[in-house]
């Protein structure tokens, strides 16, 4: 590692000092914050249109961000580069949009050069900036005060905890706006298919279930015979069948309590510590009702059956 040219001590220091002024930036905003943010929440809830978040520089990648968590939570939006639009883009916007400028001087150039056009078209306008005596805030319609006492930049110049508190601020609006809208994760997985969320809410146990190389025994198969098949095929677990017919099943758990129990192995059978009642659920359940079941359980394994005695497959928490 290289040399560094401060001590440890103080670049440590350094790192300390800005959790702890972004921190007392986010309590005092706490502190201050009132009705204003009821207003912002009524015209975003109220819009027929979409949010339209836009901001230059630093505040343009948060106002990105901010554009793509509203999406995420059910609040149609997205982010129009304020340069851009004074260029043409302003044509993506509908009457029933509603804008949310930020801008920490609240004299960007690019955001103020569309303000003229935004108030032609009769949009709505809820900003976020620094100085509430700003020309940005003396045409919003609704201010979200986002001023600080200093950036965590060394020379306080670079964008740090304005733009956490901006962030912070888009983050509460749209938490808000869930709350708001009764969004529920169901909603959620429809607009995250591809993610882990999606996926285990909007996918069967059936798509998902294992049903091939199972662990199959008979409810007569020699207790060491069920252990070569648990561990062959890597399941830690033996369904006993009968005719095609589920009669019980053997975790890990049951052998260990088995040998703990004292009782020899030797003249042992599947059905002498099998459990009768294990455990199942539809392949026609939903993916997330099935690792809530196995975690409610504190199990791995879950039956797949139509009835408790019909094997379908199994399932694997995590799987």
């Amino acid at each position: 590692m290289n040399k560094l040219s401060f001590s440890n001590d103080k670049l440590l220091k350094e790192i300390c000092l800005v959790f702890d002024v972004q921190s007392t930036a986010l309590t005092r905003h706490r502190r201050r914050l009132g009705s204003e943010y009821l207003s912002a929440l009524s015209l975003m809830v109220n819009c027929q249109g979409r949010i339209v978040v836009s901001g230059m520089g630093k505040s343009g990648h948060i106002g990105k961000k901010i554009a793509a968590t509203l999406a995420s939570v059910g609040t149609p939006s997205f982010f129009m580069h304020p340069g851009e639009a004074f260029h043409g883009d302003l044509g993506m916007l509908v009457k029933e949009d509603v804008l949310l400028l930020i801008s920490y001087s609240g004299e960007t150039d690019e955001i103020l050069k569309i303000i003229p056009s935004i108030q032609h078209f009769g949009n709505k306008i809820v900003s976020i900036t620094g100085k509430m005596t700003s020309t940005l805030a003396k045409y919003s319609d609704v201010v979200l005060d986002a001023s600080i006492e200093k950036e965590t930049c060394p020379n306080n110049l670079a964008p740090t905890t304005s733009t956490t508190l901006a962030l912070v601020i888009g983050d509460a609006l749209a938490s808000a706006l869930t709350l708001e809208k009764h969004f529920t994760p169901k909603d959620f997985a429809r607009f995250h298919p591809g993610g882990s969320l999606g996926k285990r809410l909007l996918t069967d146990v059936k798509h998902e279930m294992r049903t091939k190389n199972l662990p199959i025994v008979s409810p007569t198969t020699s207790l060491t015979d069920t252990l070569m098949i648990m561990t062959e095929t890597r399941t830690g677990l033996a369904l006993a069948l009968e005719d095609n017919c589920l009669k019980g099943v053997i975790t890990d758990g049951d052998v260990r309590r088995f040998l703990i129990s004292g009782k020899s192995i030797n003249d042992a059978v599947a059905s002498d510590l099998m459990n009768n009642s294990p455990c199942y659920i539809s392949p026609n359940t939903r993916l997330s009702e099935a690792e809530n079941l196995m975690r409610e359980k504190h199990i791995k394994w879950l039956i797949v059956s139509n009835t408790g005695k019909d094997l379908v497959g199994i399932i694997e928490w995590g799987e």
